[in-house]
């Protein structure tokens, strides 16, 4: 065979093709074992506090360990708290994981979400339980998330209407409830309002500061106001700082009903929400989905099936309040 003037043998050609296509095999060969050998970064963004959130981070470990990804073996997770520190904003925490190159983001609320999904359109990004993605503008529906976010919905604020209720009944002659709040969590506002006025009961909204001094405040304003129970806005806040909610609720005498049951872990009197031991163990399922190849856009939203009602009879006694066998007899633990 002659080329450009130059005679090959057909022996030489085809070790020639046999060279070069050895070459490329070794060449794809060693981007797969790259590719393969590669060991996916986590970042796992909350602005709540580390030690607050331990217990269901563990579960969220658990849960990737089952599904074959170990931490510190074939995973590694970037944890970013913001620990109640403004200087410690989700919107600076979610940029520093995006600088490390991360391959997926999990967050808790709306706020971690909105800040992750600013910091980055291309990086997944996979809820835990934020309570509206939709209305947080996350996703565009929930069958079809439709950018780089997934994952569950607490359906919190729908239930903070179901959580008026049941302190109604829980409490006799109810009329004037304090509501906690946080500015942030505005938007929780309208249907809270709408639910107090079906109820006949008037809703007494009290600015809660992000300090031991300000939640001492905000109770002591409760008291003023003459409320007869408490209940909080659902918000990663007043989650992080629920042992001292409690600790003063039982300071003044005042019922309240929480959306997590860590808060009656602590020993807050009851607490009505998600089973958010369950929606971190989902979280887990969707993570390893995308480690594997699957895009959020094609994961839909899916919203938390199981829901717990917690009521603790001690906290109950050392307020002086006695809930009736009917009322105890609805919820799915009652603590002695």
């Amino acid at each position: 065979m002659r080329r450009n003037g130059i005679a090959f043998a057909p022996s030489a050609m085809r070790f020639a093709f046999t060279l070069v296509g050895a070459m490329l095999y070794a060449l794809c060969f060693s981007v797969h074992a790259q590719q393969a050998g590669k060991v996916p970064r986590i970042g796992f963004l909350d602005t709540s506090t580390a030690s607050g959130r331990a217990v269901l981070a563990e579960v969220f470990r658990q849960e990737l360990s089952k599904l074959g990804w170990i931490e510190g073996k074939n995973i590694t997770i970037e944890y970013r708290f913001a620990e109640q520190k403004n200087e410690r904003s989700p919107e600076l925490l979610a940029a520093d994981l995006v600088r490390l190159k991360v391959d997926l983001i999990v967050v808790t609320g709306a706020p971690d979400a909105l800040a992750a999904k600013g910091a980055s359109n291309t990086i997944p990004i996979v809820m835990t339980a934020v309570g509206d993605p939709v209305g947080s503008g996350l996703v565009g529906s929930l069958a079809r998330p439709g950018g780089n976010v997934t994952g569950l919905s607490s359906l919190a604020f729908e239930l903070n209407t179901k959580r008026l209720e049941i302190l109604k009944d829980a409490v006799p002659k109810l009329a004037r409830v304090g509501l906690l709040r946080r500015s942030a969590a505005s938007f929780q506002l309208k249907p809270l309002r709408a639910a107090a006025q079906s109820l006949k009961l008037k809703l007494e909204e009290i600015e809660a500061q992000p300090d031991s001094k300000g939640l001492e405040s905000a109770f002591q304003t409760a008291k003023q106001k003459q409320v007869g129970a408490i209940m909080t806005t659902t918000t990663n806040f007043f989650f992080a700082e629920r042992k001292r909610i409690v600790e003063l609720a039982g300071k003044y005498r005042l019922p309240a009903i929480y959306f997590q049951k860590e808060f009656v872990d602590e020993g807050g009197l009851m607490s009505y929400g998600a089973d958010y031991v369950d929606l971190y163990r989902r979280a887990a399922v969707y993570v390893d989905k995308i480690l594997n190849g699957g895009k959020p856009a094609d994961l839909p939203v899916q919203q938390a099936t199981k829901f717990e009602f917690v009521i603790n009879l001690k906290a109950a006694k050392q307020i002086g309040l006695t809930l009736s066998p009917e009322f105890l007899s609805r919820a799915n633990q009652v603590i002695k």
